[in-house]
């Protein structure tokens, strides 16, 4: 298959036994069964308004709409990888409350963590308890390290190693679809498991961004302020930090760009194996398929 003609912009996301691809119209999933089967999962994305699609506001739209289809995905993944073939799906009410526990779970543990244990090291250090700069640079490198510390660990769990496997197998066939190249195993297998436009260099992004936004807040302010308006101004790092990463990937060959994206790229190691060719076979299927889907749109 030829993909020299119309490029599209396509990203995706590892699944169990699988891989996920959306386009600009259409998603599909692609796992692989315990007895070497190919399943399929294709559907239509609802086209959003034109309002939700301005600069910092497509960024929030995006990351939730990520996040519920990715739920999706991985729920398919695995029922078709495990054989649950309940053929149950799970109701809307039930995505939202996973949304939920998610995100208060991530904001427990990057956002309040970080804040409670530069509080304290205020107290040993005056520069940090006095100086606002300090403090949220202090801050931002706590949240990086149990970043860190998060991937490291899940990264042990054999399960988590394999989705890793597919990470890289779905940016090696990303890469040759950027390429024009033909999509086929050989093509593939030359490319680099990493890849600068990934949730992975996003959320290094965010960290950054995060450090700069939060310096406005004063200093001055109790600590239940400061928490609570680092969760208001979520929206805000989210949406700037989907803008740069639409601009370092189309940016990515400038030499300063490269030096700004190299942090991103770095992290991908963690979430990042190499897959092996049973792997990319399936992360092809997922992506020929939602071309597929994008021509039959046209």
């Amino acid at each position: 298959m030829s993909t020299h003609r119309n490029i599209k912009s396509v990203g995706g996301q590892a699944v169990i036994e699988g891989v996920m691809m959306r386009s600009p119209g259409n998603w599909t999933v692609a796992v692989r069964d315990q007895q070497g089967a190919i399943h399929l999962l294709r559907e239509k994305l609802i086209d959003m308004p034109r309002m939700l699609k301005l600069p910092l506001i497509r960024g929030v739209v995006a990351l939730f709409h990520a996040l519920s289809l990715g739920i999706r995905a991985i729920e398919f993944s695995a029922a078709k990888a495990y054989e649950e073939e309940s053929g149950e799906s799970m109701s809307k009410l039930s995505m939202v409350l996973t949304i939920i526990v998610a995100g208060v779970l991530s904001i427990g543990l990057f956002i309040l963590l970080p804040l409670y244990a530069t509080k304290l090291l205020g107290l040993v250090f005056e520069k940090v308890a006095t100086n606002s700069f300090i403090f949220n640079f202090v801050d931002g490198i706590i949240r990086v390290f149990i970043f860190l510390c998060y991937v490291l660990m899940i990264g042990l769990w054999k399960e988590m190693a394999r989705i890793f496997m597919y990470h890289g197998a779905e940016h090696k066939v990303i890469h040759a679809y950027e390429k024009g190249m033909e999509l086929t195993l050989e093509n593939a297998k030359l490319h680099s498991p990493l890849h600068p436009r990934c949730g992975t260099s996003f959320l290094m992004i965010v960290m950054v961004v995060s450090i700069l936004v939060f310096s406005f807040i004063p200093q001055q302010w109790p600590f239940i302020y400061k928490f609570f308006s680092r969760v208001v101004l979520i929206p805000l790092i989210a949406g700037s930090s989907f803008e740069l990463l639409k601009l370092s990937a189309k940016w990515d060959h400038h030499p300063v760009m490269r030096f700004l994206i190299f942090p991103g790229l770095m992290l991908q190691r963690l979430t990042t194996r190499e897959p092996d060719e049973d792997q990319i076979e399936v992360a092809l299927r997922a992506l020929i398929e939602v071309l597929k889907l994008e021509e039959t749109n046209d």
